[in-house]
């Protein structure tokens, strides 16, 4: 089957899947809310506020990562299918409250939300199953460097099905011979000098192969290059974290309101959650700690204190080692399984410490020792420090500090509010993904050592980069 035909195949599937869950949402607004708002809509207006939801279906699915049947499990699939349609039941269901000037029945949507969520499960059991019986896996190529056991991966997140990995080769021996990449259909390229992989991936446009590269710094900081012409000549010009001042505007306008509401909202949990820290020990209800933000600024982070008071009596900088870490106390392992102990940072967001959406704030001591393996790990600082960020929603605990940090570059090289909103309703599917939990894992604190000699051979191989990336 040509690319052409296969990518209009899953694009027909998805459309499915976004008619299905419209359908109980259709149902629920006819027979129910329709009627009951304070103007009664006519067919027309019905018919549009049915399209809303399947817009809002579509976007958010997009964020959730809902469509991605090939290349997610289908609990994956049908957890980001439910987010999609909460979300949107909820948007559609605060219209429908203005609109009656009033609250409304919320069962109907309720019963609504039932009916989506099982055909989720059906569409995602479907199409998972279906793509793997309707492709078969392609004949796929590792070609590594620095990184090697990429393969690995491939049967370590499902996806043996959908690549058959045929030929694990270092870039040396395939360079030295490029036409061993004949009959191969996918190419991943692990940790390859930019001169190098260039030459393969010529190569494989010219034939037909579609190849997947891990960037490097160096990538992502062209990625976020200016197109331009001067003297005749095409030009790429890169300058340090260019956001527009109307971005900035824009993102600290969003940053003051949505932080302003959120501890509006969130003040009967922030009450009751001082309440049981200082009932438990008698000890202070939150904890400052130094973090680096924009230009390497310090400012003290609020959170609320989930260890003892003495946890670094020595005054030694360290991660958590996880839930297993003696220092936590009761009310803390259950704040920090909820990500409420996070919540005081709102107050650092309205001040204007912290933006909503940004590179984690990392702390004085720690950065310094990052930095003496990846010095470009101060380029996070060109932007505001953010309370989530692309890191956390799209890298997991055990993510190396060299792969958040080129997650990180990502975001700044492509500054959006576009991006940030998408960012913020993103972070909202880690938050019961407990692998997500940043810095929490146990041998967490050992991150740097057991990578130290994986980063300083990226760190190496980064400065013998081909200009031309």
């Amino acid at each position: 089957m040509s690319k052409f035909k296969h990518d209009l195949l899953l694009r027909l599937i998805k459309l499915v899947d976004a008619v299905l869950m419209t359908i109980p949402f259709a149902l629920c607004w006819y027979l129910y809310y329709s009627d009951r708002t304070a103007s009664p809509f006519d067919e027309k207006s019905n018919l549009i506020v049915v399209l809303l939801f399947l817009v809002l279906f579509i976007i958010f699915g997009r964020i959730y990562d809902a469509f991605m049947m090939s290349i997610q499990r289908i609990s994956e699939i049908v957890y980001a299918q439910f987010l999609a349609v909460a979300v949107s039941d909820l948007i559609i269901y605060v219209v429908i409250c203005l609109l009656s000037k009033g609250l409304t029945n919320l069962l109907p949507g309720m019963a609504a939300l039932v009916g989506q969520i099982i055909l989720a499960f059906l569409w995602a059991y479907l199409a998972h199953h279906g793509y793997y019986a309707t492709f078969p896996a392609k004949r796929t190529a590792i070609i590594y460097d620095v990184r090697r056991g990429f393969e690995k991966l491939i049967g370590k997140y499902g996806l043996d099905g959908k690549y058959d990995v045929v030929l694990t080769l270092c870039a040396e021996d395939c360079l030295k011979d490029l036409s061993v990449l004949d009959g191969i259909e996918t190419v991943f390229a692990s940790g390859i000098h930019s001169h190098d992989r260039n030459i393969i991936l010529k190569y494989c446009i010219e034939h037909s192969i579609n190849m997947f590269v891990i960037p490097r710094i160096g990538d992502v900081i062209m990625s976020g290059a200016r197109h331009m012409h001067m003297f005749h000549l095409p030009m790429l010009t890169v300058s340090r974290y260019m956001a527009s001042p109307e971005y900035l505007l824009a993102k600290r306008i969003i940053d003051t309101i949505v932080s302003a509401l959120g501890l509006i909202v969130l003040s009967p949990i922030l009450l009751v959650t001082a309440i049981a820290i200082k009932a438990t020990d008698h000890g202070p209800v939150f904890y400052k700690q130094v973090r680096l933000t924009k230009n390497g600024r310090e400012f003290n982070i609020f959170k609320f204190r989930s260890m003892c008071v003495d946890a670094e009596k020595d005054g030694v900088a360290r991660l958590s080692t996880g839930d297993k870490d003696d220092r936590i106390t009761p009310v803390g392992r259950i704040i920090r399984a909820c990500r409420i102990d996070e919540l005081p940072q709102l107050i650092n967001i309205l001040k204007g410490d912290l933006s909503i959406v940004g590179p984690r704030p990392e702390r004085p001591e720690i950065a310094a020792q990052y930095c003496e393996e990846m010095p470009e790990f101060n380029l996070r600082l060109q932007a505001k420090a953010g309370l989530t960020g692309y890191a956390q929603v799209y890298g997991k605990y055990n993510t190396t500090p060299y792969d958040k940090l080129v997650m990180d570059l990502m975001y700044i090289a492509h500054p959006s509010i576009i991006v940030d909103f998408k960012i913020m309703f993103a972070t909202v599917k880690i938050l019961f993904l407990p692998e997500s939990t940043e810095g929490v894992a146990e041998g967490q604190a050992t991150t740097m050592t057991e990578n130290e000699v994986t980063v300083a051979a990226e760190k190496k191989s980064e400065n013998d980069d081909d200009v031309a990336v």
